[in-house]
């Protein structure tokens, strides 16, 4: 692992961005922390992980790093957004304290499923693999309100759409790095192509 150059960056400015990284090196792939624009320009795909979006938001504009991301974004590097993350990938959201990067045209509920008293794990059925259900972990995880004709809604929780993805981002309300199950994180490596 230590050779291997990184492809995947995970946005290292607040969050869940340590679980990201050891989740990749589950399945072999090296991940490297972003803090900087150096950092983003070394790397082929992204991690938005989940936190506090309103700081996530913020920190992007302090460490000048919004601009440059936006350019790789248009420039075609996907990214893979986990409930802050998910919130900052969206296109609708209705918020004053959160400027998303409005790349996915989705609209979203900010910490819909609940306060963080009302945090639960439950089974999510993937879209891509039905031999067995995802154990979805929602920590005051933001929900879909809709989403546009190119998005595709890949996971579920019971009949709410919780994962969706556009061909070249994901983005998921739940917090997949958390548990022993690295299905989506290869996902991400496997079928969505820069």
């Amino acid at each position: 692992m230590v050779g291997k150059p990184a492809q995947i960056g995970v946005l290292a400015l607040q969050g869940a961005f340590e679980s990201h990284i050891k989740t990749f090196s589950s399945i072999g792939e090296r991940a490297i922390p972003v803090k900087n624009v150096d950092e983003l320009m070394e790397i082929k795909k992204l991690v938005i992980p989940g936190g506090e979006s309103t700081a996530i938001s913020m920190l992007l504009e302090a460490n000048d790093l919004r601009s440059p991301l936006i350019e790789r974004l248009s420039q075609g590097m996907p990214v893979f957004g986990t409930c802050a993350g998910m919130i900052m990938l969206s296109s609708r959201l209705n918020s004053n304290n959160v400027d998303s990067l409005g790349i996915m045209d989705f609209d979203i509920d900010r910490n819909a499923w609940g306060r963080q008293v009302n945090s639960f794990t439950d089974k999510v059925k993937l879209s891509f693999d039905s031999k067995s259900f995802f154990n979805g972990i929602f920590i005051r995880a933001p929900k879909i309100k809709s989403v546009g004709s190119k998005v595709k809604i890949i996971a579920k929780y019971k009949t709410e759409p919780v994962m969706v993805s556009d061909g070249r981002h994901i983005a998921c309300s739940f917090h997949p790095e958390l548990g022993n199950d690295n299905r989506i994180h290869s996902y991400f490596m496997e079928k969505i192509n820069d």
